[in-house]
């Protein structure tokens, strides 16, 4: 596709602004009712999914064209799929982010991109991620674990832990639990070791889809020779490319995609993991966006008048993994569940995605803080995510603040209650 096939989309935006907004019956109060980082920061019309469409139409047109001020526009934006959520309550054939992906691989086309994002493709190619660390030291985390090594024996499960987890060691302890939990549980587990590479998810994001599609084909190879029926992932970006980028680039995956928290879910209610300890804490769930509405699963284009199709056909953001998550934390003892007010598919975002975190640091972090304040509203002790991303920049943002609130991954709750040592809990 070319954003010229998203001609009859970009038109037919009327700009009325729900794009901004959760829409109307979702809103709880004023403080909490914007979507969208990135028009709520900058506040002017150019950096809402309207006015990005409306730019692209533009450029499209021949009336404007893309430039280095342009660019830093259309990636001031996380990608996070709010404002097509948003959208689709009330026209389901705008298709937003599609728009906003065309926009990306436009700026890549003609040169026109931040140079964070060019020195992190230039790492993603040369160690296999875009944190720029040694490749070789890539399984360096699962080291002493016993796990088996996917490029010389099989296993019936994969283990993709993707490049956060594999290089920030303050995550490590998490995985490494985990790991025991579900070894302990008889799950057959091996991982690709230092060959394990970068699902490219981020690259396709920040629109080099050339490298997107080498390190898709590259993955699905590796599950393929490791004869693995389910291709296990701790990465929110990892399940969304599995689940939903893969397919769309025409890459078949041998093994079923599984986000790690519906794995353990599963677990938990076959009980074959028992959380046992009471923990008496309140906590908060946030919706990672790429395991909630950005991690649908893939549907073919629709075969017709677009304004004829399905409801199910469209990407609305509730077929993301919303309930499993919620299981698992009320099934641990003397842990309260307090809801924010914009989760599920209406979830606000972080803020490290769609390159932000690397482009625009401050714009990351002023997000997360938004996140982390509607928190702190709900009065729990902790903010509980399954997002390696989401956490890392929660617990920087978080301690530069002072906010008084802890940072915990999901597996770090369940852990907790299987009787591991987990500091705070």
């Amino acid at each position: 596709m070319a954003l010229t096939d998203y001609r009859e989309d970009m038109t037919a935006c009327v700009r009325c602004s729900s794009c901004k907004w959760v829409p109307f019956n979702q809103m709880r109060s004023a403080r909490f009712s914007h979507n969208c980082p990135s028009i709520d920061r900058y506040n002017f019309h150019c950096y809402s999914g309207s006015g990005r469409m409306n730019m692209g139409l533009s450029i499209l047109e021949g009336r404007s064209s893309l430039n280095e001020r342009v660019s830093e526009i259309i990636y001031a934006c996380q990608l996070c799929g709010a404002c097509d959520v948003a959208c689709k309550t009330y026209r389901e054939v705008i298709e937003l982010t599609e728009v906003l992906l065309e926009l990306r691989a436009g700026c890549v086309e003609r040169g026109e991109m931040p140079l964070e994002h060019m020195a992190a493709v230039d790492a993603l190619k040369r160690e296999n991620n875009m944190l720029g660390e040694p490749k070789a030291e890539r399984g360096a985390w699962a080291e002493e674990l016993g796990l088996k090594d996917v490029n010389r024996e099989r296993a019936e499960v994969i283990l993709h832990a993707g490049c956060r987890y594999s290089y920030d060691r303050e995550l490590w302890p998490a995985l490494r639990g985990t790991v025991r939990l579900l070894r302990e549980a008889g799950v057959d587990l091996g991982i690709a070791y230092s060959e394990e590479g970068c699902c490219g998810g981020r690259a396709y994001e920040l629109g080099y889809r050339g490298e997107a599609l080498n390190f898709a084909e590259d993955l699905a190879s590796r599950v393929k020779a490791s004869g693995a029926s389910v291709l296990l992932t701790a990465c929110s970006d990892g399940f969304a490319a599995f689940r939903w980028l893969y397919p769309r680039m025409g890459v078949r995956l041998s093994a079923r995609p599984v986000h790690l928290v519906q794995y353990l879910d599963l677990l938990v209610r076959q009980g074959r993991i028992r959380p046992r300890k009471n923990l008496d804490l309140a906590a908060t769930w946030h919706d990672p966006c790429h395991l909630g509405r950005m991690g649908e699963p893939w549907m073919p284009e629709w075969p017709g008048d677009k304004r004829e199709r399905l409801r199910c056909w469209t990407r609305t953001g509730r077929r993301g993994v919303y309930e499993e998550p919620r299981r698992l934390l009320l099934a641990v003892p003397g842990l309260e569940l307090r809801e924010m007010e914009r989760i599920r598919e209406w979830s606000w975002c972080c803020g490290a995605g769609g390159g932000v975190i690397d482009a625009f640091p401050d714009f990351a972090a002023w997000t997360a803080r938004e996140r982390l304040e509607e928190a702190v509203s709900t009065g729990s002790d902790a903010l509980v995510t399954a997002c390696p991303w989401c956490e890392r920049l929660f617990r920087d943002t978080a301690g530069e603040a002072g906010l008084p609130i802890r940072i915990y991954d999901l597996s770090e709750i369940l852990l907790a209650s299987c009787g591991e040592e987990v500091e705070g809990l």
